[in-house]
């Protein structure tokens, strides 16, 4: 999509083994019979269909009831790491939750309440080594999760909060974006799909460049997009904003997503051979025009890379802080920590390895 933008980004979600059985029952259990009641969700990526999309039966969720309605929950995905058992988030799933059922009263009535819906959703998560999720930027209070041995640390997304007003949000536009949108502007065709497979194809393969160029794993496959695509536009809840040129070629191509009141941006980008071209930015300028038509926010979904987050703040949007909780028991520290010493080693061989091959040839 755009130099250093969500074509630079890489999941934090990896892509080690997942236990096929494992959440079945607890998904199951609770999306049968529960309705629109256990769809309460902070954002599109906690909500049943999308878990049962990107993680089919294998996801689950820690859940309370008070009188036979959902008053909180927290999903998550059962993973196995070096023999351990971690509760984490599946590909293409930002946030986790946890939702809490809105109470009313005084502050400090309301953070009673928080305190035990937290404490009793910590008590029903199953038995794991390790836990990893990204809390949605509206839950603002982890402390019950800290007095329980979890650990957090403040990461950040990128968002415009107010759309009511394209004319302001493009004098907004920050260096020199408007004159890079006005320059693609001139040779390709933007086009909004919301229903299209071959659409779809063009942005998988698009994101696939984008991290081949990177020498990266794409952290999700086209099978596991194609099964999200499906339930998403069975919703209505997405478009794809193409950026096509007079040979027939998609320059550029963005996934969006949304819900009642915000478009996502999911993945995409602009196709390596085109990226100076300013594509990027005038693809990224339509979906945020586009989201101004039916959103009253934008969220980039990040990012902590620094070249991701100067394309965002260019484009007018502000840091919206949020969590990444986690907890590991002794044993999956030490292994983890292993792991990363090993990985660590091995990319400072192959570096060694590959200088001495450069002075070989320049020799």
């Amino acid at each position: 999509m755009r130099n250093g933008g969500v074509d630079e980004r890489v999941s934090d979600c990896s892509r080690d083994e997942v236990d096929p059985g494992a959440g079945r029952e607890e998904g199951e259990r609770r999306r049968a019979g529960d309705g629109a009641r256990i769809d309460a969700a902070h954002t599109p990526f906690e909500q049943p269909w999308w878990l049962e999309a990107v993680a089919p039966g294998r996801w689950g969720q820690a859940v309370v009831e008070r009188q036979g309605e959902v008053v909180a929950r927290l999903p998550y995905v059962r993973k196995h790491k070096l023999g351990l058992t971690v509760l984490t988030q599946a590909p293409l799933t930002r946030f986790v939750g946890p939702w809490l059922r809105p109470s009313e009263g005084k502050y400090e009535k309301r953070l009673g309440v928080e305190r035990e819906l937290m404490g009793e959703l910590i008590e029903a998560l199953p038995p794991h080594d390790a836990y990893r999720g990204n809390f949605a930027p509206a839950v603002t209070n982890w402390l019950p999760f800290y007095w329980a041995g979890f650990q957090a640390t403040v990461r950040y997304t990128y968002r415009i909060d107010d759309l009511s007003d394209p004319d302001r949000l493009w004098s907004e536009l920050g260096g020199n974006v408007r004159s890079r949108v006005k320059r693609a502007a001139k040779g390709v065709v933007v086009g909004i799909d919301m229903e299209s497979g071959e659409a779809l194809e063009e942005v998988l393969r698009i994101n696939r460049r984008l991290f081949e160029r990177q020498g990266l794993g794409v952290p999700f496959d086209d099978d596991l997009g194609r099964r999200l695509d499906a339930a998403c536009r069975a919703r209505g809840a997405r478009e794809i904003v193409t950026a096509t040129d007079a040979q027939g070629r998609v320059q550029s191509a963005l996934y969006l997503v949304r819900d009642a009141t915000t478009t996502y941006v999911l993945y995409g980008g602009t196709d390596p051979e085109f990226r100076s071209s300013g594509v990027n930015s005038l693809v990224v300028w339509e979906a945020i025009r586009l989201a101004c038509e039916t959103s009253q926010h934008f969220d980039f979904l990040g990012s902590m890379i620094e070249p991701v987050e100067r394309v965002n703040r260019s484009f007018g949007a502000r840091q919206v802080p949020y969590f990444f909780v986690t907890r590991q028991n002794p044993r999956a520290r030490a292994l983890f920590a292993a792991r990363r010493g090993a990985a660590l080693a091995r990319h400072g061989a192959e570096r060694g390895l590959a200088e001495l091959r450069r002075r070989a040839r320049g020799g």
